[in-house]
């Protein structure tokens, strides 16, 4: 038997950063899949797993800052696939690195990383998993050892492993991401990605080169001095996931264990930020 899902449209204006915002906080809420199109977005959720009053403590929908309009109703299980085929177009970055569906044409950029996105997050679309893109394209991670915070989909892990680093771990807390992480360095043929699914709690006595953490300004602060212990003399420190207002508190939190700021880079009021021990 189908399973039964409710389906929420929102119409979402300015539709950037909200939806994004949007798209973090249903994700927590156990919201499964979301399809983004020019109005906004299309979210999911088992009907096991919904309730009536399941969006009244969404911020983002109480929030001045935007205009945000919904609707739902109950549908049977979504082919995620053709959704996705609809509307997951393939992006490039800076010419070098091409990320796309395999039903798209390769366009023969020296790194070609294919994903099946599914259900979780890091697509490439996304401002942070693009900027990261860019900060490993200028760094040297062969025969790095690196981990991948936070993993969403693998594109970083997978990246780093075309760009010849091992080895790498990639982590993340959402079943959905940790499955579609393992499907996705199997597409690309890596051979050095170990993918596990937890928190930071399974750093305990891990040390890496590089570290990658693209998730969400609350998460990074909770965590900082677990990454910054587990960094190698000299290691780098990729952060993602918040916002150039929320650069201070971040450079705070980062600069007590001894690091310093070597690079930023900014898109569409998201940042990505680059340290070094």
């Amino acid at each position: 038997m189908d399973n039964i899902y409710i389906e929420y449209t929102f119409e979402v204006s300015p539709k950037e950063p909200a939806t994004e915002i949007l798209i973090a906080e249903l994700g927590a809420l156990g919201f499964e899949s979301f399809v983004e199109n020019e109005n906004g977005v299309i979210a999911y959720i088992q009907k096991e797993d919904w309730s009536e009053d399941i969006l009244n403590d969404v911020f983002v929908l109480n929030s001045k800052e935007f205009s945000i309009q919904y609707e739902h109703n109950e549908v049977e299980q979504t082919n995620w696939n053709e959704e996705w085929e609809k509307n997951f177009n393939p992006i490039q970055v800076d010419d070098i690195v091409s990320i796309r569906a395999p039903f798209h044409e390769n366009p023969n950029l020296p790194y070609d990383i294919v994903i099946e996105p599914k259900m979780s997050f890091g697509t490439g679309h996304h401002e942070t998993t693009h900027m990261m893109v860019q900060h490993l394209i200028s760094l040297d991670v062969a025969d790095k050892k690196v981990l991948d915070m936070g993993c969403g989909t693998g594109i970083l892990a997978i990246f780093a492993e075309m760009k010849g680093a091992q080895p790498i771990d990639a982590i993340d807390i959402d079943a959905w991401c940790y499955e579609n992480s393992l499907e996705n360095v199997e597409r690309n043929n890596c051979k050095h990605i170990s993918v596990y699914e937890g928190d930071a709690s399974l750093l305990e006595g891990k040390k890496y080169d590089l570290i990658i953490a693209n998730i969400n300004r609350n998460i990074l602060l909770n965590d900082m001095k677990t990454y910054t212990n587990c960094l190698n003399e000299k290691g780098v420190l990729l952060l993602s996931g918040f916002y150039t207002e929320d650069i201070p508190v971040i450079d705070n939190e980062v600069s007590k264990y001894g690091l310093t700021l070597k690079n930023t880079i900014e898109r569409n009021n998201w940042v990505a930020l680059q340290y070094q021990k």
